[in-house]
């Protein structure tokens, strides 16, 4: 190849080069955090405040529990992200029963983990393990905590979000 086109080259595809620096974070939050959020904000919304003290089996956490599981793990890990130490907020969570606070502090360490996504690019991310972790932790955990909720909202009668969404039933009581 001669000079002009590897110049020629370079040129065409420095562009895409530079904006496909981002796609592992970009991906994340779009595709996987953003589907998460709204997931586990809206089944901490549909379950009844009478249920957040209900377990499957006794041997179970709690559904607020799991709520609080996934705050707890979230103030974590987009600490880690931000590089700082976790909110004072995270230091309450566990002592939280009601479906009002449990409920709104969910909504607020997903919103702390929205500002550190917002601040992070690739090279930040895999620059090291910790980072690596910490960001895909906020959707694989996440995910898996959705998991385990969607058999305590089945067995309260409450389709879970997810599958609300693609039937058009927005939550309803089965």
């Amino acid at each position: 190849m001669n000079l002009k086109t590897r110049l020629l080259f370079c040129a065409c595809c420095a562009p895409a080069i530079l904006c496909a620096q981002n796609n592992l974070t970009t991906t994340v939050t779009q595709r996987y955090f953003n589907g998460v959020r709204r997931n586990l904000e809206a089944a901490a919304d549909a379950m009844p405040d009478a249920k957040y003290d209900y377990k499957l089996t006794d041997g179970q956490m709690s559904f607020a529990e799991w709520i609080n599981h996934s705050t707890s793990r979230n103030y974590s890990d987009c600490a880690t992200l931000k590089g700082e130490p976790a909110p004072e907020a995270a230091k309450k969570v566990a002592s939280l029963k009601a479906k009002a606070e449990v409920s709104q502090a969910l909504k607020d360490s997903f919103s702390y983990c929205a500002s550190a996504l917002e601040s992070i690019d690739d090279q930040k991310v895999l620059a090291s393990p910790q980072m690596t972790y910490a960001l895909l932790h906020t959707v694989v955990h996440n995910n898996e905590i959705y998991g385990n909720i969607v058999g305590y909202l089945r067995t309260s009668g409450i389709v879970p979000p997810s599958t609300a969404a693609r039937s058009g039933q927005k939550g309803k009581k089965n």
